[in-house]
């Protein structure tokens, strides 16, 4: 709501600035004054005028306060500082205005803009850790934001099913265990299936270690998956697509879902690369290197930049994210792992302040003695490089190459929505249409920033600068555990606090480990403070605080930080916690449930409090307390809208936050109690803003996937 009062306030300011000056403003900025008795918005056009003008910017603020005072909305102006003008607004009309856009919410941003967001795009040979759950969390909070700011928003899945790591767990199952297709079949009818690959690939892994010989045949089970039509590329089909149905049972846990499963081997299949391949060398954006280092390669000049060699087996959330800290092993995409006391900060992981500021802004460090200033796309064997394939995807996404996957229906939930999944063979008639989309949004680790850099560089050097501006890369930092909580997961941790991790040798933490561990915490603590509660219920609420402690953890630090994950702070109810948000909503809904049993017609307070003279509330010292609340609240769409330009989805989480806490400081007052109200529009009056909170936060949580129970 505050950008609608921005916007009245801005062409009240530019109309003052015409008729006293005579000069057109443009854009108008506001800021907000450190105390309420300052006012409520701070307009800083004074001092853009007063450059122009040559003038103080405090003779300009004189000036325009006068024309302001009378603006719509406003209750008075003051001018402050060296040249602010501070504007007050009428309280009453926000409050009712406020409650009314809440009761029947409007959608607002961008309508039309069409965009598409990456996410999750695990390599389908093993169960999920908890750094593929930031990436989902982290891009599915995103893509809810985009769809509340008026985008049209597709979710894609990226499935890398002809990749090394599902080579290698054909390599197990064939060559360690001796296992057919029947065999696997039957095994991954039973549950945990993606946990039995988790340690066979970890298996395997040793194998290759006890005999370099044996990584030959990786290299052959690899070749004879991406040739296709083979009894190897039958089996690593299957697998995939039995892990991929276990990824998207974890995801479905934290209300998580796609619109597309896009898997790499119908971007090869459909001959993607290929095309991409013949337009790089067409535009000149490659080159055939015939000397040095890179003799026989195809290369992108990345135009000076240092470069930093692309993680040939990593997913797009890599071991970097896996939990693995500078002094431990960089074994692969092993799940996290407990941090040393203090080991919190992107600069203590050995990250480059380039890299952990995240996106494809500023040069990554390269490695020493890793100078050169061209990116292999293709090598001298004439395999291309992930960032190849990326470069061909991107494309698509953006509608810049001409070939399509054709499209299967993956599934349709209860609720209608539909997934549905490329293929190379024979699509369903009616399909919808995928990619084209102005923007793109990947949400990779940072570890993944130059790859992503190269993508973008490619996108440009063929000639489209537009689809290189509308490609972002979300990055994001690792997943670390406390001690606490590896301890309580079953690991080891020694005397520093650490835990050796490492994808090959099996050890992580699985998400869908974590989840149970913290929904078994929930329900413990349910039961002692609700012993009397039936079963299912009991089951359901500590589900949805484990949920909603989960997603609000992984949210509220910045991408760029290091998450260290401790399960009995994230499931604090005090604090800034997801548990202390969700109860915020129930004990404000708990007091409509009171008035209810006491006989108040709460509909009928509700109408009554619209009707009231709320400017006469909003004053004294209960009035300024739910001001305050009232103006946060108020920011909530703006705070949504920062998330977007940003690229930032903690601003929103923490915004929920402090609405949440601001509720709690005014509630817990005795003397604002509404069940013992000194009379019924005082009464009225406080179920207004009881409601207004309950109906904004339950649209915040919503936004972040929070899931709200009952009862806490």
């Amino acid at each position: 709501m505050i950008l609608d009062i921005q916007k009245s306030l801005s062409d009240s300011v530019r109309a003052a600035a015409l008729a006293a000056f005579d000069v057109p403003l443009g854009a108008i900025t506001f800021q907000y004054p450190p105390r309420a008795e300052h006012g409520d918005l701070a307009v800083t056009a004074p001092f853009d005028l007063a450059r122009t003008l040559r003038r103080k910017p405090r003779e300009v603020a004189d000036r325009l306060s006068g024309d302001l005072a009378g603006a719509d909305g406003v209750r008075k102006a003051e001018v402050a500082g060296g040249g602010y003008v501070n504007v007050f607004l009428k309280r009453g009309p926000v409050l009712r205005g406020l409650h009314e856009r809440l009761t029947a919410p409007v959608r607002s941003g961008v309508p039309g803009a069409r965009v598409i967001v990456e996410h999750t795009s695990i390599n389908p040979n093993k169960a999920a850790h908890i750094g593929h759950v930031r990436n989902a969390v982290l891009g599915d909070t995103f893509v809810r934001v985009l769809k509340d700011r008026g985008r049209e928003v597709g979710v894609q899945n990226y499935i890398d099913d002809t990749g090394v790591q599902v080579a290698d767990v054909v390599v197990g199952f064939s060559h360690l265990e001796g296992k057919t297709l029947a065999d696997v079949r039957a095994l991954a009818a039973l549950p945990r299936f993606d946990y039995y690959c988790w340690d066979l690939y970890a298996k395997v892994g040793d194998f290759y270690a006890a005999d370099p010989a044996n990584k030959k045949l990786q290299s052959q089970t690899l070749h004879e998956i991406e040739q296709g039509g083979n009894p190897t590329a039958e089996l690593a089909a299957f697998i995939a697509a039995a892990i991929v149905e276990r990824h998207l049972a974890t995801m479905e846990r934290l209300d998580i879902r796609y619109d597309l499963l896009a898997h790499e081997s119908d971007v090869l299949r459909l001959h993607f690369w290929d095309r991409a391949f013949a337009l790089l060398k067409e535009s000149g954006a490659i080159r055939l290197e015939t000397e040095g280092k890179s003799a026989g390669c195809w290369v992108l000049t990345m135009g000076g930049e240092t470069t930093d060699p692309v993680n040939p087996q990593g997913d797009r959330t890599s071991g970097a994210q896996a939990g693995v800290s500078p002094a431990q092993s960089a074994g692969g995409p092993g799940g996290a792992i407990a941090a040393p006391p203090g080991f919190n900060d992107a600069a203590q992981a050995g990250v480059s302040p380039a890299q952990s500021a995240g996106g494809p802004g500023g040069a990554i460090a390269a490695p020493p003695g890793f100078n050169d200033e061209d990116k292999v796309i293709v090598r001298s064997n004439g395999i291309v490089t992930y960032t190849g394939k990326d470069i061909a995807y991107q494309l698509w996404k953006l509608g810049l190459i001409d070939r399509d996957f054709r499209y299967r229906l993956y599934r349709t939930y209860p609720d209608g929505h539909t997934l549905w999944t490329s293929t190379s063979g024979e699509g369903d008639p009616g399909a919808p249409s995928f990619g084209h989309a102005r923007e793109v949004w990947n949400v990779i680790d940072v570890g993944q920033s130059y790859p992503q850099r190269v993508v973008k560089a490619a996108v440009a050097a063929l000639g489209h600068p537009e689809g290189a501006d509308g490609s972002h890369h979300l990055s994001y930092e690792k997943v670390v555990l406390s001690p606490a909580t590896a301890r309580a997961l079953g690991y080891a941790v020694t005397d520093d606090g650490a835990v050796k991790v490492s994808g090959r040798k099996g050890l992580g933490v699985k998400a869908d480990d974590l989840m149970d561990l913290l929904a078994t915490k929930a329900r413990t603590e349910i039961e002692t403070r609700d012993p009397e509660r039936d079963a299912a219920a009991r089951e359901q609420t500590a589900t949805e605080v484990a949920t909603g402690a989960l997603r609000y953890f992984l949210l509220k630090f910045g991408r760029t930080k290091i998450i260290t994950f401790d399960t009995d702070e994230a499931l604090a109810f005090t604090g800034e916690t997801g548990p202390y948000v969700q109860n915020a909503i129930v004990r404000a809904r708990n007091i409509f449930s009171r008035l209810a049993e006491e006989g108040h017609d709460v509909a009928g307070l509700l109408a009554r409090g619209r009707a009231l003279d709320l400017d006469a509330f909003l004053s004294g010292e209960e009035g300024d307390e739910v001001w305050g609340l009232v103006m946060l609240m108020a920011r909530s769409e703006e705070a949504a809208e920062q998330v977007v330009r940003a690229e930032e989805v903690s601003l929103l989480a923490r915004h929920a936050f402090a609405v949440a806490q601001a509720f709690h400081s005014y509630y817990q007052k005795p003397r604002h109690t509404v069940l013992r109200a000194e009379s019924e529009d005082a009464r009225a009056f406080r179920v207004l803003v009881v409601d207004a909170f309950v109906r904004q936060m339950l649209a915040l949580t919503a936004l972040l996937g929070i899931p709200v129970p009952e009862r806490m």
